[in-house]
């Protein structure tokens, strides 16, 4: 059966950061952050955090209110509606504190731009459950704006960039049926950027080649002069590219009647 999420290191060093926080000294921060570019499976390892910790997940949009993103999370845990904000960050304490399991908040980042952060310490503050916020790479930097929260965080976990290892483990699952060279695999990992999406994505290709040339090996000489994604833009095409290619004009030689050949005289 092929699996459906990979054992990616990035899944191991978030599960290591929330266990951290579960089992910190009485007197310890409990907040911290997993943080890093776009596409380098922060939400996958998120996935399988929350069901190794049974944790509330929420990720948050980037049109969310404080008032909405508290009843997402009331929602989140099962909690019925609350009237307030205030009442609803209670309600959401006195829960967490209860069953002390993780509150896991994705795309993080969203939270500083409706000053949303404020109300995630609030509910730590009311549970002292274990807080977790992912986000993209300049997270840790842009909280510091916020002290009172950027001294509760325990812990700065960076995620990693995709290498060969983990290309490895995500081929069965993107190039399914298809065995890719090693030779092609490094070059997609180089080419990627470290990206995982990235790299999923040129394996996929990759399978799309070999299958439709009915071949089982995808290697570097099947992908041959062809573009990896390496998330640059395509080129700018120039008008000139669609210009239709001017032909010469024929020459045509002059055709003289025959009738006025034969007038005139001769010398």
């Amino acid at each position: 059966m092929t699996p459906s999420i990979a054992p990616l290191r990035n899944v191991a060093a978030l599960i290591g950061l929330v266990e951290r926080v579960q089992s910190r000294a009485f007197g310890l921060p409990g907040m911290a952050t997993f943080y890093g570019p776009s596409g380098w499976g922060k939400t996958t390892a998120v996935t399988v955090a929350a069901n190794e910790y049974q944790a509330h997940v929420v990720q948050v949009k980037d049109c969310w209110t404080p008032t909405y993103l508290a009843q997402a999370i009331l929602r989140e845990i099962g909690l019925p509606p609350q009237r307030g904000v205030a009442a609803m960050v209670d309600a959401i304490g006195a829960q967490l504190a209860r069953s002390d399991r993780p509150l896991i908040i994705d795309d993080a980042q969203y939270l500083l731009r409706k000053r949303m952060v404020e109300l995630a310490r609030d509910i730590y503050e009311s549970s002292q459950a274990p807080v977790i916020l992912v986000g993209e790479e300049k997270l840790p930097q842009d909280l510091t704006r916020w002290e009172n929260i950027h001294n509760r965080q325990l812990a700065w976990e960076p995620a990693l960039a995709c290498n060969l290892s983990d290309a490895e483990k995500l081929a069965p699952i993107y190039a399914a049926g298809v065995d890719v060279a090693p030779d092609l695999l490094a070059a997609i990992v180089a080419a990627s950027g470290g990206s995982i999406r990235r790299v999923s994505t040129n394996l996929a290709r990759a399978k799309e080649l070999a299958m439709g040339r009915g071949r089982r090996l995808a290697d570097l000489e099947l992908w041959g002069n062809r573009v990896f994604d390496t998330g640059q833009p395509p080129a700018v095409r120039r008008v000139d590219d669609f210009r239709p290619v001017a032909r010469p004009e024929k020459r045509e030689d002059t055709v003289v009647p025959l009738a006025k050949v034969a007038k005139e005289p001769r010398e």
